[in-house]
């Protein structure tokens, strides 16, 4: 009896049965810890470029250059690289760039600040009060099926052609991104973190402060990120129907003389707006949400 009792003990784990598996071995494994580093390095944003999301756009430009210098691009269908940049020099030289930029900026922001009140209002409404979810979310999920382009014939037909129809439309394109994300963030709070602020005895203001408001960040920083790409969609569109100003009246007005160069140099605009306000979204969303421990973070 005293060998075998020796033998066990010689032998270890592997003599008394087969090694654990799951959450138990990874913890008790080098090799385990050490993929599940590696996974959040190559997936976390901490230890990447300062400018690695340039590298696609970069690559993308050089093709293009590639192309156009080879002759395997015809110059009647898209204009090469030089001569963009060569025509966005004579449109800054004469001003009608900036003019142009400053008005579709202008539209943008305006459709965007309104959509953006207006869908956490109505997401608010809806997500603290049965009675709000009652009378708000059936309409905005009918919106939401309806595109805000699909309105034009209408909204024009109540408000005309002019700035208010264009903001208008921008707006609500912006309103159903930002209601649905705010909305679904505020229905999925954990009920446990209701029953402590119950168990704590907080107000309601202290109840909104320190609950709803954390837990609903995520969601509207995700809709609002979605209402600055739909903002600058709508206002392509909209500019371009009875426009008499704005980046994509330039690009109408360059379609009808076949000015590819000047098109390309109007949707690099759109394309530069649209990358800019993403990567300020993404930075104030890092600094506001700094307190949660995501893979990402």
């Amino acid at each position: 009896m005293t060998e075998v009792l020796e033998n066990t003990r010689l032998q270890g784990p592997a003599a008394t049965g087969p090694e654990p598996s799951g959450p138990a071995a990874a913890r008790r494994s080098p090799t385990a810890r050490t993929a599940v580093r590696g996974t959040r390095r190559r997936l976390g944003p901490g230890r990447a470029l300062p400018f690695g999301r340039l590298i696609g756009p970069v690559l993308v430009v050089a093709v293009w250059w590639a192309a156009s210098a080879s002759g395997h691009l015809d110059p009647r269908i898209l204009s090469g690289p030089g001569v963009v940049a060569a025509t966005a020099g004579d449109l800054i030289a004469d001003g009608r760039l900036q003019d142009h930029v400053l008005i579709s900026l202008q539209r943008a922001g305006l459709g965007l600040f309104f959509g953006v009140v207006a869908g956490a209002a109505l997401a608010v409404l809806a997500g603290l009060s049965r009675t709000g979810e009652y009378l708000v979310d059936g309409p905005l999920q009918i919106k939401r099926a309806i595109p805000a382009l699909a309105m034009l014939p209408l909204l024009i037909l109540w408000l005309g052609i002019g700035e208010q129809m264009k903001v208008t439309v921008i707006a609500l394109g912006v309103a159903v991104s930002m209601y649905v994300n705010t909305y679904a963030a505020l229905t999925a709070i954990d009920s446990r973190y209701v029953e402590l602020a119950e168990g704590l005895d907080l107000s309601r203001a202290q109840f909104i402060r320190k609950v709803v408001v954390p837990g609903s960040l995520p969601g509207f920083f995700v809709g609002l990120r979605l209402g600055v790409t739909a903002s600058w969609l709508g206002l392509i569109v909209v500019e371009q129907i009875n426009a008499t100003s704005g980046i994509g009246y330039m690009m109408f007005q360059a379609q009808q003389y076949a000015q590819s160069d000047v098109i390309i140099v109007g949707l690099v605009a759109y394309g530069t707006f649209g990358y800019v306000s993403d990567a300020a979204v993404r930075t104030i969303e890092r600094k506001v949400l700094s307190w949660r421990r995501t893979l990402a973070g």
